[in-house]
């Protein structure tokens, strides 16, 4: 069973014993605690390590895939070469409405603009995300999830605004939070709207032996 080294500038992360564990070095490139919190959630034993490299801004005319998958490539290359012998998992999530990406609210007003204009109205969640392997090639997935909002009064996305959730949310709200209440439906994955298509990344996680079923 792999274990995680304490590094000065990684944090390492283990969850309750569960159904998988790590049997390779195993590091997610990503500060975000759902995306965390999700591969803890099946008893895995990996190292944190948010990539040094501010995230790329989209491409004018850029589609949001393409766009999430080169952000994921980003944070995926830039902390391998600091893990060379490791497995490493880049992540991006994107909100799209209509052709517009959507990334994290700058701050409260741009949340509240962000929440007026997703209400009453169906978009797309896209997750990309790129796996790195020292003995192989890597694996590029983006999935995406459409989500419906219902219609909500101003004051109850000011009041949602106040609780400074949206804040570093793409799109400006958390579906597996206090936002949950604006989803009305999803069509498709909902680990991909929290931030992580898990059942595709466990698919490679376990084809390359990365993971494998507990056995204790």
């Amino acid at each position: 069973m792999f274990t995680p080294s304490p590094d000065s500038a990684a944090r390492e992360t283990s969850g309750a014993p569960g159904i998988l564990e790590a049997v390779r070095p195993l590091v997610l490139a990503s500060g975000s605690p759902r995306r965390r919190e999700m591969l803890a959630g099946l008893g895995l034993r990996f190292e944190v390590l948010q990539s040094p490299e501010p995230e790329p801004l989209p491409l004018p005319g850029e589609a949001a895939r393409d766009y999430a998958l080169r952000a994921a490539q980003a944070k995926a290359q830039a902390v391998a070469a600091l893990r060379p012998g490791a497995v490493v998992l880049g992540s991006d999530t994107v909100v799209v409405l209509g052709d517009e990406i959507m990334g994290k609210p700058a701050d409260p007003d741009e949340a509240m603009l962000m929440l007026t204009r997703l209400v009453g109205t169906t978009h797309h969640v896209v997750s990309s995300c790129v796996l790195l392997r020292p003995d192989g090639p890597p694996a590029r997935l983006a999935v995406s999830t459409e989500v419906t909002m219902g219609p909500q009064p101003l004051g109850v996305i000011l009041a949602y605004v106040a609780t400074g959730e949206p804040l570093d949310k793409a799109g400006a709200y958390a579906i597996q939070g206090r936002g949950g209440f604006l989803v009305e439906r999803i069509r498709g994955s909902y680990t991909n709207v929290v931030g992580l298509p898990l059942a595709e990344v466990v698919e490679v996680l376990v084809s390359w032996g990365v993971v494998a079923p507990r056995q204790d």
